[in-house]
């Protein structure tokens, strides 16, 4: 049994006039697509348009800003992957004061530029958020800072709770509201939002399979770490849920479900290919929650877009992933006599199958090439699964063998 304080509507309300000037109010616009594969409504909360390109600005600015006396005198500092470093760097700037902000050695390099031109000082520091957090948390210590947590704080709540003030004036009648988790401080400050002015609505968290922490906590009682955490949406790559989001989870979250890197993947081309937006794999994440579990939704809905940081690079590796998981892409090797027309034999049985080929890698030497055959990687566009496994039956039947990948 949790006795942690929970954040009510006052505080949320009292975020938002700080926010006033700071955070956008970002759009709320239907879904064609999702409201197609939901038989329902599905609007969309686009928070991947708010500064910073993540929701991540208004619990920074709205806990940065209210610092005081000695709290600002050793400026702040903070651990991220990139998002919540962007919002501390900037809300930091804006109230004047000076921030140290730890990234992962390997954190992607578009996201440590932005860091540094909103004004913060970065430090690389760890091979996964964990040494970076304690990396952190000593710098801190030994300078004087104040450490601003990424979500367990009741300032952090309130501020990623004037989304839910917004939705309810945006659409007064939502049925669900539907929020990716990672440590659980937006859907926390959604939920407190929302439940407080309209308590008929469901709250739907989405975690990655992967890297779903808030699960197994719920069933225990409380906060569980997990040993280990994988997933393509390292901004919900939680390992616990805080003392505090868990309070807020237990009391307000109707149902928390999960969806595997394959669904987040076609979610994110999903957004991409229909309704225009670029976001990142956690960005992502309630969608593939709306697309996975349409029947935890009661519509109205309102899926909430949390962040667009993606790297360039990775969002062509994600998209190719996604395109993969819907069937729309498939690649293979596969070996042929180095003989003449053999390869052109194998295009034209692949074009009578009506598939596109889009890249064609062909060796006649190295470890794996056996003499007198040469091996070819061959990515095709194709129609979905059904396509795929004909291609993958008339391919044997003609004596191909085929090794996926």
């Amino acid at each position: 049994m949790t006795t942690e304080k929970l954040v009510g509507l006052d505080e949320i309300r009292a975020a938002s006039e700080r926010l006033q000037g700071v955070a956008v109010a970002t759009p709320l616009d239907r879904s064609r697509a999702l409201s197609a594969l939901c038989d329902g409504e599905v609007m969309i909360k686009a928070e991947n348009l708010q500064r910073t390109g993540s929701f991540k600005i208004r619990g920074a600015f709205n806990r940065i800003s209210q610092l005081a006396g000695d709290d600002r005198q050793g400026g702040v500092v903070a651990a991220s992957a990139g998002n919540h470093a962007q919002g501390v760097a900037l809300a930091a700037s804006l109230s004047g004061l000076s921030s140290t902000v730890f990234m992962p050695e390997a954190a992607p390099i578009p996201k440590v530029q932005a860091t540094k031109r909103y004004g913060a000082e970065v430090v690389l520091a760890g091979r996964d958020i964990g040494e970076t957090l304690t990396a952190a948390e000593a710098f801190a210590e030994e300078h004087g800072s104040v450490f601003v947590h990424p979500y367990d704080h009741p300032h952090v709540i309130a501020g990623q709770g004037t989304i839910g003030l917004e939705i309810i004036e945006q659409m007064p009648e939502v049925g669900t509201v539907v929020v990716p988790i990672g440590g659980g401080g937006l859907i926390s400050g959604i939920a407190a939002a929302v439940k407080g002015l309209r308590p008929e609505a469901k709250i739907v968290g989405v975690q990655a399979e992967g890297a779903a922490a808030f699960p197994p906590s719920l069933a225990h009682g409380s906060p569980v770490t997990l040993p280990t955490a994988a997933t393509i949406a390292d901004g919900i790559a939680a390992m616990r849920p805080g003392d505090l989001t868990f309070a807020h989870v237990s009391a307000l979250v109707d149902e928390v479900v999960t969806v595997s890197d394959d669904a987040i993947a076609e979610a994110l081309v999903l957004t991409a290919e229909r309704m225009k937006l670029v976001l990142e794999p956690a960005g992502a994440a309630g969608v593939a929650g709306a697309m996975s579990h349409p029947r935890s939704m009661v519509p109205p809905v309102v899926v909430v877009l949390s962040g667009g940081n993606i790297d360039p690079l990775l969002l062509l590796t994600v998209i190719r992933y996604g395109l993969s998981a819907s069937g729309r892409y498939f690649a293979f090797h596969t070996r042929i006599s180095d003989r003449p027309g053999e390869l052109h034999r194998l295009i034209g049985l692949i074009a009578q199958l009506g598939a596109n080929i889009v890249g064609v890698e062909h060796h006649r030497e190295g470890a794996r090439v056996h003499l007198g055959d040469v091996d070819l990687t061959l990515a095709l566009e194709t129609k979905g699964p059904e396509h795929i496994e004909e291609i993958v039956r008339t391919l044997g039947t003609a004596g191909y063998g085929l090794e996926r990948f």
